[in-house]
């Protein structure tokens, strides 16, 4: 089942509650929360103060992607702001195994994430411990950048590796999701689909989400 993910880096931030709001009403049914640290990405964003904020607002499980170095230092306290999905990047990992560990102690789902220039394969050993893996289809880091077509193909090895070694984890994907790509990425094998200015971009969020989630709903019929 493909599901809309609406990510909070392109709304207003003056008017958080209500934006978030206006995506769950238009569908969304998880909210991506992009964490960045100005090391591992060049860009500083949010926290779990934040998180926790978001927490009292909405009932929808928050998706909390960190793209941080360390994050094994911030695991607990995004636990205690009422993160409910925690994704983790294999390339800010020294100790990948342990860190999704740690996030499942904490009671989060785990997940996992790669950049445009990680290959599928190099996750094989944890495929079996996350709730889903997460492909950037843009380098992390800025929203609105335009989508990596080579990311569809990585789309395709996650599928059939789930089917291979007899998984369930989701399949995930973030940047550049929008009306035009929609479509090759549900074929290809995306079924959370994070959009961030397609949905906040111009200020009607409930309008912009209930649009994509149709899109995606129907590219996901011609799967079947």
């Amino acid at each position: 089942m493909v599901e809309l993910v609406p990510s909070i880096l392109s709304a207003d931030f003056a008017r958080l509650a209500d934006e978030v709001a206006a995506a769950e009403r238009g569908g969304g049914s998880v909210i991506h929360v992009d964490v960045m640290d100005g090391h591992f990405v060049p860009n500083i964003t949010l926290g779990p103060p934040v998180v926790k904020s978001l927490r009292k607002v909405t009932k929808l499980p928050l998706d909390c992607h960190l793209m941080i170095e360390n994050p094994d230092e911030y695991i607990p306290a995004f636990a205690d702001a009422g993160a409910d999905w925690v994704s983790v990047h294999y390339e800010a990992c020294r100790h990948l195994h342990r860190t999704l560990e740690l996030i499942a102690r904490h009671g989060m789902q785990p997940a996992v994430v790669i950049n445009p220039a990680t290959e599928v394969h190099l996750l094989r050993p944890v495929l079996g411990m996350v709730h889903h893996v997460l492909v950037m289809s843009v380098n992390p880091g800025f929203g609105a950048q335009k989508f990596i077509p080579y990311s569809l193909k990585k789309l395709r090895q996650l599928r059939e590796l789930r089917q291979e070694l007899g998984l369930s984890y989701r399949i995930e994907v973030d940047g550049g999701v929008a009306h035009d790509t929609i479509p090759a990425v549900v074929e290809n094998g995306g079924e959370l689909l994070v959009a961030g200015n397609a949905v906040f971009g111009d200020g009607k969020a409930e309008e912009n989400a209930r649009s994509l989630l149709e899109a995606a709903r129907r590219a996901a019929e011609v799967v079947v």
